[in-house]
C-alpha cells in the first residue's frame, strides 16, 4: 500500500476523524489562549500604567486614608484604625478611621478608573514594626505617570493638613525614624519665659540658617548649625525646643545615645535618614559621654553605656559622612562635664544658657498665671518677694507654686516660702 492511499484509507476512519478534529480543536484553543495572554500582556505593558506602594514607604498611610476618604468611599469591605485624640476642652475622643481592608477595590480619579489591590503576605514580616508586609498595588488605562503623582501629592498634602497646627515627634527604630505618638498641638513660643533676649536670639538665628543656604554653599560653608542649651534643671531648655518646633512648623527626632544596640553606623545613618523640616534633639548630652580629662579615672564613662564612641559621634556631626540642612539640638545640665572637642565651633554653633529665674521671668510668669486687674503691681510685689530670699529658683519650681493657687489671692504673696519647701 502506497503512502497516498494509506492517509485516504485513515481519512475514512471515523474513530482517526474525530481524534484529528478533537486534537485540532485543543491545539486551536491552546493558541487561541496563548495569544490572549500575549495580547494582555502587550496591552497592559503599553497601555496600562501600575503603582506598588509597599508598607515601608512614607505614603503608604497617606494613600490609604486617602482612597478611604476620596476613592473607594462606597467599598463595603473595610478595616478600622483605632485612635484616639485629646481636644482643647481636655477631654479624649476616641476616633476610627476606616480604611480599604485587604483585597480588590475600584474608584473612579479624574475620568480614569483605578483598581486597587491591598495584599498582606502572612509569612513575611516588617522586622521593625513586627507587623505583616503589606502592599498596595493601584492599575489604571493610560500611559501618564502623572496621575499617581498628583494622586499621592493631593494624599500628601491631605495628610499635613490634618497635622496642621500639631508637633509630630519621632524615635529612632532600627534603621529609620518612626512617628511617636500622636501629633501634640503646638505649643506657642510665648508660653516659655526665658530671659530676655534669649528666646529672640535663638529663633532669630535659626530663621536667618533655614532663609540663607545659598549663603552656606557660596562660600563652601556645610549647611547645618549646632545649638547647645546649658543651665540648671527645669528651666526650660526641652520645653522652649518643644516650642521652638511649633513656632518653625518642625517636627523633633529623639535620639537616645545610651539606647541599646546604638553604634557610630546605625547613628550616621540615622543622622542622614532624619525627617525633612525636623530638629534633632540629644538630650542629656553629658550623661552618653564624659570628658577626655574625666575619663582617664573611669575608662567605662568615656566610652559610654553602649557601643557608640566618642569619636563616632564627633565624625556624625561634622566629619566627612556627616549629612547638610540638619538642625541639631543638646541639652545638658553640667556643661563643664562635656568634652571641649564636641562643643567647639562646628559642632555647636550657638551655645545658650538657660538659668535660673530672673526679675523678668518672675514678673512675666506671674502675669501669665493670672489676669485680674491688680496682677500687673502684684507680679512685680512677686518678683520682690521671691529674689529678697537670695535663693535660686528655676521656672519649674515657680508653676509647681503656681499650681497651688490657680486663683490669684494674698495667699500668692504671702506663702512665697512654699516655693522652696514644696521641691
Amino acid at each position: 500500500m502506497t503512502l497516498t492511499e494509506y492517509i485516504s484509507a485513515l481519512s475514512d476512519n471515523p474513530y482517526f476523524g474525530a481524534g484529528f478534529g478533537l486534537f485540532g480543536l485543543g491545539a486551536g484553543a491552546a493558541v487561541l489562549r496563548k495569544g490572549l495572554q500575549a495580547s494582555l500582556i502587550l496591552f497592559r505593558r503599553h497601555y496600562m500604567i501600575t503603582l506598588e506602594v509597599p508598607c515601608r514607604d512614607k505614603s503608604y498611610q497617606w494613600l490609604l486614608q486617602w482612597i478611604t476618604l476620596k476613592g473607594a468611599r462606597k467599598t463595603q469591605h473595610l478595616s478600622v484604625e483605632t485612635s484616639f485624640e485629646q481636644k482643647d476642652t481636655g477631654h479624649i475622643k476616641t476616633k476610627y478611621d476606616f480604611i480599604p481592608s485587604i483585597g480588590t477595590h475600584f474608584f473612579r480619579y479624574g475620568g480614569n478608573w483605578i483598581k486597587v489591590e491591598r495584599t498582606r503576605e502572612q509569612h513575611t514580616l516588617d522586622l521593625h514594626a513586627g507587623i505583616p508586609w503589606e502592599t498596595v498595588t493601584l492599575t489604571s488605562f493610560g500611559r501618564d505617570r502623572q496621575l499617581y503623582f498628583n494622586i499621592l501629592e493631593e494624599a500628601r498634602q491631605m495628610a499635613l493638613k490634618e497635622h496642621e497646627g500639631k508637633t509630630i515627634m519621632y524615635t529612632a527604630m532600627g534603621p529609620e525614624w518612626r512617628q511617636f505618638g500622636h501629633p501634640r498641638k503646638r505649643r506657642p513660643i510665648t508660653s516659655v519665659v526665658l530671659d530676655v533676649g534669649v528666646a529672640e536670639r535663638i529663633l532669630g538665628d535659626i530663621k536667618e540658617f533655614i532663609t540663607n543656604p545659598s549663603w552656606y554653599s557660596d562660600r563652601g560653608i556645610p549647611y547645618r548649625r549646632g545649638y547647645l542649651l546649658y543651665g540648671p534643671p527645669g528651666c526650660g531648655k526641652s520645653s522652649f525646643i518643644t516650642a521652638l518646633a511649633g513656632e518653625l512648623e518642625f517636627g523633633i527626632c529623639v535620639l537616645n545615645l545610651s539606647e541599646r544596640g546604638l553604634t557610630d553606623d546605625r547613628l550616621n545613618h540615622l543622622l542622614s535618614v532624619a525627617p525633612q523640616q525636623s530638629i534633632i534633639l540629644l538630650e542629656d548630652i553629658d550623661a552618653a559621654f564624659a570628658s577626655r580629662e574625666e575619663s582617664s579615672l573611669s575608662k567605662a564613662a568615656y566610652e559610654g553605656l553602649n557601643r557608640v564612641t566618642f569619636s563616632g559621634l564627633l565624625n556624625c556631626l561634622d566629619g566627612v559622612a556627616s549629612t547638610e540642612a540638619r538642625i541639631l539640638f543638646m541639652t545638658t545640665n553640667y556643661l563643664e562635664r562635656l568634652d571641649p572637642a564636641l562643643i567647639r565651633p562646628g559642632r555647636v554653633d550657638v551655645k545658650e544658657y538657660i538659668g535660673y529665674c530672673t526679675r523678668h521671668q518672675l514678673e512675666v510668669m506671674y502675669l501669665r498665671f493670672y489676669r485680674g486687674e491688680q496682677a500687673a503691681g502684684n507680679a512685680a510685689t512677686f518678683a520682690e518677694a521671691v529674689i529678697k530670699h537670695n535663693r535660686p529658683v528655676s521656672p519649674a519650681q515657680i508653676q509647681g507654686y503656681f499650681m497651688f493657687y490657680k486663683q490669684e489671692g494674698p495667699e500668692v504673696l504671702e506663702n512665697v516660702e512654699r516655693i522652696w519647701s514644696a521641691s
